[in-house]
C-alpha cells in the first residue's frame, strides 16, 4: 500500500458500472473517432516491443508455411498409392511402395509438429507482449490519475475512469493479441494457399478465385446490417446495467417510496430493447459461417468438375486433385478472418483511443518548488527550508470552479500557530472550498494562501499535504481490517500506537465488542459497521497521523450527542498545539474557538470570538440563535 498524500483522507469511494467486463466491450460495432491517429499512437506505443513482435511475425509465418505445405505432401502420398494400385491392376508395376508412403507420411508429421511448435512459440511471445502492454498501460493510467487535477474528476464519473483502467485496457490486450496474430497468419495463409494452388493448376486456381468476390459481397452485406444491432445491443446493455446498479444502490429508498413497479417497468423496457437488438445481431452474425460454407461448397463443386475433366485428359494427378480440394476448403477461412480483422482492429483502436485520450488529459500545473517544509522542526542549513510553525494567511483570495463565476471574493484572514479557527455559514457559503484551496486541491485564481509567510504554491503538493490531517463528513474506509484502516493515517505506526489513537477517539471500546476486534475485515462499503462508528474510525486515523494542521469538516455530524461530547474532548486534546480549522453547522460545538469566520456567498461577513460576535448581534448571532429557536419549536 502506498503512502497517502495527506495524512488522513475522507470521501466516497467510486464504483463503475455493473457487468462492464471485457466481453461486453468486445462486441462488434465499436468504432474509433480518429482511427488513423489512434492507430498511429498505438503503433508508437508498441515500438518498445518491436523485437518481440518481429519474432511473432517470423514464427507465425513459419507455422503457417509448414501447415500449408502439408496438403501438397499428402497429395504425393496419394499419388504413390494410386500409381501402386494402378500398376498392380495393369500388371506393369511392383505394387504399392509402402516404404515411400511411410517416408512421406513421417515427413508430413514432422511438418505438422514443426508448425505446432512455431505456433506455440509465437502465441507465447504475443501473449507476453500483450500482457506487458496491459501492465504498462495500467501503470501509466494509475500514475496519470495521481497527476490529474480534481476538476477532471468533478466532471467525470468514477465509473468512466474505472472503465478505462479495466474494460478498455482488457479489450486492448485481448483484441491486440488476436489482431496481430490473425493479420499475420491470415495474410500468410491466403498468399501461401494461393501460391500452392497455382503450382498445382492455374486453371483450377482461376475457377476457385471466382468465389472470392462472391464471398466478399456476402460478408459486406451481413456486416453492414448487423453492426447497427450490435451498436444498439452495447448501448442498451449499458442502460440495463446502469439501471440495475442504480436500483441496487438505492434499494432502501426505492422500497420506501414504493418504486418497485416503476423500476420493473423501466427495466423491462430496456431489457426488451436489448433482447430485440441482441437476437438480431447474433442471428445475422451467425449467418456468416453458413453463407461462407455455401459459397465454399459452390467453389468445391466447380473444382471437382473441372479437376475431373483435367485428370481424364492427363493434365492433373489424383493426388493433385486431392491437394487442391483441400486448399479450396481452406481458402475461404483466411478470407473470413481478414474480414473479421477489420472489426477487431476497430475494437482495438477504439479502446486504445479512449486510453490515450485519458493519458493526454491536462495534468495539474507542475509546481516550481522553491522551499521545503520540515514539519518536525529539524531545520536544515539550507535557507530554502521552512520550519513549519502553523501560521496560515489568506491574502485577498479569489476563486471559482468555473473561471467565469467567482464564488470566493476577496477572502482575507490571518491565523496564528496553534489557533482553533471555526468556519461557519449557510450551505454554499464556500466553507469546504476554502479547505480545498488550503490543501491545493485547487489553486486560487487571484491572491495567495501562505503558510509561515510562504506561498503554498512554492511547496510541492506532497510535502504540503503531509502537514494536514483531515476528517470529513463523508467517511472513507476501504476493504481491509479495522487495524489497517486506522494505520492508513501513518503506515509505519505500531499496534500499540493504533490502540492508543483508537482510545483517544473513543473507538477502542466498540471495536473490542466486534467479532475479531481490530482484525475484523470491513466489507467494500464498510456497511458492517454503523455510520457513526465509521466516523470514529476516521477520527482515530487522523489522531494517529499526528498532523501539524488539522481540518475537521463536520467531523462529528454522524455520531450521537453523548458520543459527540466524548469526541469533542478527544478533539480538544488533539488540537492542542496545532492550528485547526473546524467547519461546523452545530455552532454550540465551536464556542471556544479562537477565531470564528462567518461566511456568506464567498465573503467573510464577520470574524471574531464567540462572545464578541454575539455582542454585535449581527449575522453570527442570528445564525446561532436560529438553531435554538428551531430546537425550541
Amino acid at each position: 500500500m502506498s503512502k497517502p498524500t495527506s495524512k488522513s483522507v475522507g470521501g466516497h469511494r467510486g464504483h463503475g458500472p455493473m457487468g462492464g467486463g471485457p466481453g461486453a466491450a468486445m462486441i462488434p460495432g465499436q468504432k474509433a473517432k480518429d482511427f488513423k491517429g489512434s492507430f498511429k499512437k498505438l503503433l508508437r506505443y508498441l515500438g518498445k516491443y518491436k523485437i518481440g513482435i518481429f519474432f511473432v511475425m517470423v514464427f507465425a509465418v513459419l507455422s503457417t508455411v509448414f501447415a500449408i505445405v502439408g496438403p501438397r505432401i499428402l497429395g504425393q502420398a496419394t499419388d504413390e498409392l494410386f500409381e501402386g494400385i494402378m500398376g498392380t491392376i495393369m500388371g506393369t508395376g511392383e505394387g504399392i511402395d509402402f516404404g515411400a508412403v511411410a517416408r512421406i507420411l513421417l515427413f508430413l508429421v514432422g511438418l505438422y509438429v514443426c508448425s505446432a511448435v512455431f505456433s506455440y512459440i509465437q502465441g507465447y511471445i504475443m501473449t507476453g507482449v500483450s500482457m506487458k502492454v496491459t501492465y504498462n498501460l495500467r501503470n501509466d493510467i494509475i500514475k496519470k490519475i495521481n497527476r490529474m487535477p480534481l476538476s477532471y474528476f468533478d466532471r467525470t464519473s468514477h465509473g468512466e475512469v474505472l472503465s478505462r483502467v479495466t474494460n478498455d485496457v482488457d479489450t486492448l490486450s485481448q483484441t491486440l493479441n488476436q489482431s496481430v496474430t490473425q493479420i499475420i497468419t491470415s495474410t500468410a495463409t491466403f498468399l501461401g494457399i494461393l501460391i500452392m494452388m497455382f503450382t498445382i493448376s492455374w486453371q483450377l486456381t482461376l475457377a476457385a478465385l471466382c468465389i472470392v468476390p462472391v464471398s466478399l459481397i456476402f460478408i459486406l452485406v451481413i456486416v453492414k446490417h448487423s453492426q447497427k444491432y450490435f451498436k444498439s445491443q452495447q448501448e442498451y446493455l449499458g442502460h440495463v446495467n446502469g439501471h440495475v446498479e442504480e436500483m441496487y444502490g438505492g434499494h432502501v429508498v426505492m422500497k420506501a417510496f414504493n418504486g418497485e413497479e416503476d423500476s420493473v417497468k423501466t427495466f423491462e423496457e430496456y431489457n426488451n430493447t436489448l433482447y430485440g437488438s441482441a437476437w438480431k445481431s447474433q442471428f445475422l452474425s451467425g449467418l456468416m459461417m453458413p453463407v461462407m460454407n455455401f459459397v465454399s461448397n459452390l467453389g468445391y463443386v466447380a473444382v471437382c468438375i473441372l479437376g475431373g475433366w483435367l485428370a481424364t485428359n492427363g493434365g492433373l494427378t489424383v493426388g493433385g486433385i486431392q491437394s487442391f480440394i483441400q486448399y479450396v476448403r481452406q481458402f475461404t477461412q483466411p478470407i473470413t478472418q481478414i474480414a473479421n480483422i477489420s472489426n477487431i482492429l476497430q475494437q482495438t483502436t477504439a479502446a486504445a483511443e479512449r486510453v490515450f485520450e485519458f493519458l493526454e488529459e491536462e495534468e495539474e500545473v507542475k509546481e516550481q518548488v522553491v522551499a521545503r517544509l520540515t514539519p518536525d522542526g529539524d531545520k536544515d542549513n539550507d535557507d530554502t527550508t521552512v520550519k513549519v510553525e502553523g501560521s496560515v494567511q489568506f491574502a485577498h483570495v479569489h476563486f471559482g470552479y468555473n473561471p467565469e463565476k467567482t464564488i470566493i471574493n476577496d477572502f482575507s484572514a490571518l491565523v496564528e500557530p496553534g489557533q482553533k479557527i471555526a468556519i461557519v455559514g449557510p450551505t454554499g457559503a464556500g466553507k469546504t472550498t476554502m479547505v480545498k484551496l488550503l490543501m491545493r486541491f485547487y489553486d486560487v485564481n487571484e491572491g495567495a494562501i501562505l503558510i509561515d509567510g510562504y506561498d503554498i504554491r512554492n511547496f510541492s503538493r506532497d510535502e504540503l499535504r503531509s502537514l494536514f490531517g483531515m476528517v470529513l463528513q463523508d467517511t472513507w474506509l476501504y476493504n481491509g481490517t479495522i487495524r489497517d484502516n486506522i494505520r492508513y493515517g501513518r503506515l509505519d505506526a505500531t499496534d500499540e500506537e493504533i490502540v492508543a489513537a483508537a482510545k483517544a477517539a473513543q473507538v477502542d471500546h466498540f471495536v473490542r465488542t466486534l467479532p475479531g476486534g481490530y482484525d475484523m475485515v470491513l466489507n467494500e462499503e464498510a456497511s458492517n459497521v454503523s455510520q457513526g462508528q465509521k466516523q470514529l474510525l476516521t477520527i482515530a486515523r487522523a489522531i494517529l497521523s499526528d498532523p501539524k494542521i488539522l481540518i475537521l469538516d463536520e467531523a462529528t455530524s454522524s455520531v450521537d450527542t453523548r458520543t459527540e461530547v466524548l469526541i469533542q474532548k478527544a478533539m480538544d486534546n488533539l488540537m492542542k498545539g496545532r492550528t485547526s480549522f473546524v467547519i461546523a453547522h452545530r455552532l454550540s460545538t465551536i464556542k471556544d474557538a479562537d477565531l470564528i469566520l462567518c461566511m456568506k456567498d464567498g465573503d467573510i461577513v464577520e470574524q471574531g470570538a464567540h462572545e464578541e460576535l454575539m455582542a454585535k448581534n449581527g449575522f453570527y448571532a442570528n445564525l446561532y440563535n436560529s438553531q435554538f429557536e428551531k430546537a425550541g419549536a
